[in-house]
């Protein structure tokens, strides 16, 4: 006889034995598995239809954000807290914040010539027969000095800031329109932008004050009374590169400038004249001025002669050329009593630093 659960007529030929459903018992279709389910039947009222299918397929359940748009949503979040991050804090700027910049200070000495200047129609001969005649021509008499990193600056930094000043001596002491006084903006560029508006007052209303005196920020010579005899200027200093504090390196700059001269309108056969100009700035530069390729002028010492020191070199130098004598009178007279002034200076040229003719 068939057990319970066959057919009353037995199990048919060639069927499975009644342990055939045991096949299938491990495979148990819960709720969830049939609510997941791709294909749904229709129920017999939906199949009434005309050519309607047996089953349709039904709308993927929708159990919250798949794991790449969790991964998509991630990386969006952490790309846009990185351009925050970055724009707040600029790679290049220090963690403490920007020192102000200070004023540029500045003193003109002019050295009176103790008798007539001495000239030559050669300038290669006064250049000879000078203190002048082992320094270099322009601006390969600034040369770089060796470099070396400091505790918070790479080598590339100090380069930067040696570079920056050296550009701003070439500009303000060797450039003929500078020394023409034709124009000032190839050294202005030069400058932080928060010592523009010193500079442009400096050349908008010279004053004799140590802060606005255009011979303080560059060479110039008064274009009505010399000219130069030779282009050839001559040079010889140093440079050198400190680091002040985290966030600071100084340079400081000591060049000597030997100007060969003529009376302006001369011709080639008047006599020329040698000016020299001695030139100490230091220069301060920060992470933005490293990276804009500009510098803060701080300190600029300046000795300048022949010169009379009855005239006013606070805008322009106006030489003693070939032949010529200093007048007499000393420096314009300094007020103790006035405040804001700088002391009127003046000093002597050693015959020494005149070419022996």
């Amino acid at each position: 006889m068939g057990g319970p659960g066959d057919p009353p007529e037995g199990i048919p030929e060639g069927a499975p034995g009644g342990g055939g459903e045991d096949e299938y018992r491990s495979v148990v279709f819960d709720e969830s598995f049939v609510r997941a389910a791709r294909l749904q039947e229709f129920s017999a009222r939906e199949r009434m239809a005309d050519h309607a299918p047996a089953v349709r397929r039904r709308p993927p359940l929708h159990r919250g954000l798949s794991r790449q748009a969790l991964v998509l949503v991630l990386l969006i979040a952490v790309a846009f807290g990185t351009a925050i991050y970055m724009g707040v804090r600029h790679p290049y700027q220090s963690t403490a914040a920007r020192q102000p910049v200070e004023p540029l200070r500045m003193t003109v000495i002019p050295l009176s010539p103790q008798g007539k200047v001495p000239g030559a129609a050669d300038p290669e001969y006064l250049y000879a027969h000078s203190p002048a005649a082992q320094f270099r021509v322009g601006a390969e008499g600034i040369p770089l000095p060796a470099v070396r990193r400091t505790a918070h600056f790479s080598d590339s930094q100090v380069v930067a800031a040696l570079t920056t000043a050296k550009d701003y001596i070439v500009r303000s002491s060797l450039y003929p329109e500078v020394l023409s006084s034709q124009d000032v903006r190839a050294a202005r560029v030069m400058l932080d932008g928060s010592q523009l508006d010193q500079f442009d007052q400096s050349f908008e209303h010279p004053t004799a004050d140590g802060r606005h005196q255009p011979t303080g920020w560059l060479v110039r010579f008064d274009q009505t009374r010399a000219q130069l005899a030779d282009g050839r200027i001559r040079v010889q200093g140093s440079l050198q590169a400190t680091e002040t504090d985290s966030a600071t390196l100084e340079v400081t700059a000591d060049h000597t400038f030997v100007y060969a001269l003529r009376p302006t309108g001369a011709d080639a056969k008047a006599p020329a004249s040698l000016f020299t100009v001695r030139r100490e700035l230091h220069f301060r530069f920060d992470h933005d001025d490293l990276r804009l390729h500009q510098a803060q002028l701080v300190v600029s010492y300046v000795q300048a002669g022949p010169l009379s020191c009855a005239e006013d070199s606070t805008n322009h130098f106006h030489p003693l050329l070939a032949g010529q004598t200093a007048r007499a009178g000393g420096p314009a007279g300094t007020d103790p009593y006035a405040t804001g002034g700088a002391t009127a200076l003046c000093g002597t040229l050693a015959t020494g630093a005149e070419p022996k003719v």
